[in-house]
Order: C-alpha cells, then sequence, then structure tokens
C-alpha cells in the first residue's frame, strides 16, 4: 500500500551516446543526508536525456537521498521509497523543519537517540517531528551514513568513526522545493503512473546487502521492478550494479542497456574498486 505524504567477467556493453557524455555544471541543493548508494555522480549522465523531458513530471520510485531529483532540478516530481522515515523526514522538511534536539558526535548520545526513534517505531509515533529529528541526526552520525533495519522495523546501524561532523540546524532551503513535489512510501508497484512520466529508477542492487527498510529486496522484486518500468509508455532510465543475470534480464525486456564505471564510497572491507553499473533505457526519442 502506498502511504501519501505530501507537503563473471562482464558481456560487452553498448557505448554511450555522446549525449550521455557530456558534464553539465548545475548549482543545485546538496542532498541533505548521506546515502549509500547515492546518485550524485550519475546526474550529468541523466540530465542529458532529461533535458529533453524537462516538462514532465519526474518520477523516482526509490527516491532515497534524492540526489537525482535535486541535480536535475525538477520541477515536478512524484518521490517514492519503501522507507517510511526517510519520507516521513522530507514531509517535514516541506513544512520547514528546524531540528531542536542537541546534536553532537557522541556515541553515548547517538545510542539514547537510538533507543529513543526505535520507542517511537514501536509506539506508531515514526510520523512525529521528533523522529524525523532524531532519524536526520542517526543518518549523519552513524556508521558509514547506511541506514538499516532489524526484522522487526528498528534502526540497528551502529555508532560512526567520524572526527567531526557538521549538523545542519535549519532545512528552510528545501522547504519550497519539497512543498511543490509529492511524497510517498509505499511498494513501487503501487504508484500510480501517468502516461508520459519521466522514470528514474534505482532500485537497490542485486548485491547481498539490501536492508534499507524492513522486508530487503529479492531477485522477484528485482524482476518485478524491471517488468514493471518496461510496461511504462513514457521514457524510463533504469540503474543497477552489474551482475550478469541482470544484465540478461533487462536484455529480454528490450531496455538499451549501456555501462557506467561508479565510485564506490561505502565498503566494509575498505574497497574502493569502481563498480560497474548498468545505465537501462527505454522509450527515448
Amino acid at each position: 500500500m502506498i502511504i501519501e505524504v505530501r507537503g563473471p567477467e562482464p558481456r560487452a556493453f553498448g557505448t554511450l551516446p555522446a549525449v550521455l557524455a557530456s558534464g553539465i555544471n548545475r548549482k543545485t541543493l546538496a542532498p541533505p543526508l548521506k546515502w549509500a548508494g547515492g546518485k550524485r555522480w550519475q546526474v550529468p549522465h541523466v540530465e542529458a536525456i532529461w533535458r529533453h523531458y524537462s516538462d514532465r513530471r519526474l518520477v523516482e520510485p526509490f527516491c532515497g537521498g534524492l540526489a537525482m531529483a535535486l541535480g536535475l532540478g525538477a520541477g515536478r516530481a512524484l518521490l517514492n521509497d519503501a522507507n517510511p522515515h526517510l519520507i516521513n523526514f522530507y514531509r517535514w522538511i516541506a513544512g520547514g523543519l528546524r531540528p531542536s534536539i542537541p546534536m553532537k558526535n557522541d556515541e553515548r548520545l547517538f545510542y539514547r537517540y537510538r533507543d529513543r526513534f526505535n520507542e517511537l517505531v514501536r509506539s506508531g509515533r515514526h510520523e512525529a517531528r521528533e523522529a524525523a529529528e532524531l532519524f536526520y541526526y542517526m543518518n549523519r552520525t552513524a556508521y558509514n551514513g547506511l541506514c538499516r533495519f532489524n526484522s522487526d522495523g528498528e534502526f540497528n546501524t551502529p555508532f560512526g568513526q567520524y572526527k567531526q561532523i557538521n549538523y545542519a540546524h535549519s532545512f528552510t532551503a528545501y522547504q519550497d522545493t519539497f512543498a511543490a513535489w509529492e511524497f510517498t512510501a509505499g511498494d513501487f508497484g503501487d504508484l500510480r503512473l501517468e502516461s508520459d512520466d519521466f522514470v528514474y529508477a534505482d532500485p537497490p542492487y542485486d548485491v547481498e546487502f539490501t536492508s534499507y527498510s524492513q522486508g530487503g529486496f529479492s531477485w522477484n522484486d528485482q524482476v518485478r521492478a524491471a517488468e514493471s518500468f518496461a510496461a511504462h509508455p513514457g521514457p524510463v532510465v533504469l540503474v543497477n550494479q552489474f551482475t550478469p543475470r541482470i544484465g540478461d534480464l533487462y536484455r529480454k525486456l528490450g531496455y538499451n542497456v549501456t555501462e557506467l564505471t561508479a565510485p564506490r564510497r561505502i565498503s566494509c572491507t575498505g574497497d574502493r574498486t569502481p563498480a560497474r553499473e548498468i545505465f537501462a533505457t527505454r522509450n527515448l526519442r
């Protein structure tokens, strides 16, 4: 159900069209959160396509940290995520959020706030302003900016190891932009798309760690997502980390599949080897 909260060796891929390689210099708002797998680096590739459709509504079924919507400067947007706490935070930003809780890079405070956040979740008060403020603090302070939940829906990412953290004490710079966007929390399959919507879909990658929200993201979900967006008559950009089965799936569904080399910013092993990503498109003019 959608909860509306407005206010092996890889195979050879095709080469990216020249227009996709063009860099875009754009002053935009930075994403307000740290977010695993953020797509800010990918904005120039998508913007080269988006510029032909910028009068349309941008739809992100997995909006995450909002790097794409903010980077493109979308005027109209439907932004969805399976993580209701993330969407609750954005809803409060649309209302002019100014965090009132004390925030510092302190381990004891972090675990006290994490316990309080989980208490709010258990008691059904996860949409409160306090929950949004705590979510922001945990995002900035937790290990590697990871947002991880256990099977009971409780936040369980441990304390981070940052030397210094700059916390925001006002999000009013985002207020007008967010107020013009529609935010929903739920399954991507329940989104009601308009025929000419521009869809940018960045599902949880086909890798082991997919616990950004309670319930995770299975291979069946990967297939369901790819099939769902393949049925959309409007322009679609679908990205994923390269795995042979993802490449095969997307090709069989008629996507034009190319490859990007992505920076790897989060790794529990310290590996920063660039990742190979699939960049798949449909219905582009």
